[in-house]
């Protein structure tokens, strides 16, 4: 009899558990592959613990409900040192461990990653960080680009530049896929306005910490402004070592380079002269990114960076778009679902940053935020919104922005 009831209870207790285990929420797994070593770490840590904040935040409140199902998610994270076949290999393993998203920040890794995403039987979307226009232009069906076109960024740091009367331009950019394009973009459109390229001497911005050989040919032509950047950590070395050989032109910023953060590590704006680039996170104080603002340096001990507040809507973007889906492991079916998860945007007073829809071919819609410092003092921030077809959807964009201090500008091209 005493055996019985031993046995009895076991089975109660499996059954217990069993049931337990059961009603636990399954988890969706989410990859990142970046620089998580190297001189570029810092950029890549930032953008990690973006999707990480958010990852936890969604979790915390319950996760997310599919079919009538509770899901939560899973980020697993590697290593890639920006390159090519590291990423690849990392997004292999992810997806062997059931991935449905990968999220990376760096077109030259990006891009080999976007030619074995839509392989059939191992497709993955890919959540883009990256404001190269080729991204969107590979006609890859499961790409989400994160971040604003830096064709943007290209016309209104130039006429900011010719308005001060500066026709002559240095270019000291990064190397690599997306620092050509940007200087490819950006000498176009400068020389169309009739100024002129001094010299173009690219350095590697994720690799080098001294920059004055490019710097010394760059001054030597005489420029007025030079173009400079890459990530933040290198290009605040490229302002440092430029104004102590002498240069006292503007300088532009490529929109890899965060200025908040440069200005940071250079202990002001005071070096920086006279500069134009992609404002700061609280530069544009939206009441979510004001909370993210607390929120975030608790966490991480780190400052805000737009590369962890624009991931980190991405990241509730992406939970929006699968519940928007109904389903957890249809890739095709959860990009597809975007524009419906979006459609009421994510605003302001929530988030870090606003996100009023998406493009067919996957750019989300985000404005572009930029700001000037002028004689060493930064100047408030302007947002340019790229996506509006006509005034009436710009005027619907500004009325349900939650951004009511800044000036919004409808850019037109």
């Amino acid at each position: 009899m005493k055996y019985l009831k031993v046995m009895v209870c076991l089975v109660a207790a499996v059954f217990f558990m069993s049931w337990a285990g059961n009603s636990k929420a399954d988890e969706i797994v989410i990859g990142y592959t970046g620089p998580l070593s190297g001189v570029a770490a810092e950029y890549g840590q930032d953008i990690l613990s973006g999707v990480d904040m958010a990852v936890k935040d969604i979790n915390a409140a319950g996760g997310i409900t599919v079919g009538g199902k509770k899901y939560t998610f899973k980020l697993e994270r590697l290593d890639d040192r920006i390159d090519p076949t590291q990423a690849v290999n990392n997004a292999r393993r992810f997806k062997s461990n059931k991935a449905i998203a990968v999220f990376n920040g760096v077109f030259n890794t990006l891009a080999p990653m976007m030619k074995i995403n839509e392989e059939k039987g191992n497709e993955f979307i890919v959540m883009a960080y990256t404001s190269t226009p080729k991204v969107t232009e590979m006609g890859n069906k499961l790409v989400v680009a994160t971040t604003v076109d830096f064709t943007t960024y290209v016309h209104v740091f130039a006429d900011w530049a010719f308005k001060k009367g500066w026709k002559n331009c240095a270019m000291v950019v990064t190397l690599g896929a997306y620092g050509d394009e940007w200087r490819s973009a950006f000498k176009e459109y400068w020389i169309k306005k009739g100024g002129v390229i001094t010299t173009d001497k690219p350095a590697n911005y994720f690799t080098e910490t001294d920059f004055s050989a490019p710097l010394a040919a760059a001054i030597a032509t005489k420029p007025d402004v030079m173009l400079i950047g890459g990530p933040s950590a290198t290009t605040a070395l490229v302002i440092e070592q430029a104004r102590s050989m002498g240069f006292k032109g503007g300088f532009i910023m490529v929109d890899q380079a965060k200025q908040d953060y440069i200005a940071k590590l250079l202990g002001g704006t005071k070096v920086m002269g006279n500069l134009i680039g992609t404002g700061g996170v609280v530069s544009v104080p939206f009441p979510g990114a004001t909370i993210f603002e607390k929120r975030y340096p608790e966490q991480y001990k780190k400052m805000v960076t737009w590369e962890c507040a624009l991931n980190y809507t991405a990241m509730h973007a992406l939970a929006r778009a699968i519940e928007a889906s109904g389903t957890v492991d249809d890739v095709y079916k959860i990009r597809d679902a975007f524009p419906t998860a979006l459609a009421n945007g994510l605003l302001g007073d929530k988030f870090p940053n606003e996100v009023f829809g998406i493009e067919k071919s996957g750019r989300m819609h985000v404005a572009a935020s930029t700001q000037t410092i002028t004689n060493g003092k930064s100047d408030p921030s302007t947002l340019y919104v790229w996506w509006p077809k006509t005034q009436k959807e710009f005027d619907l964009v500004k009325k349900r922005s939650t951004a009511k201090q800044n000036e919004s500008i409808w850019m037109r091209f």
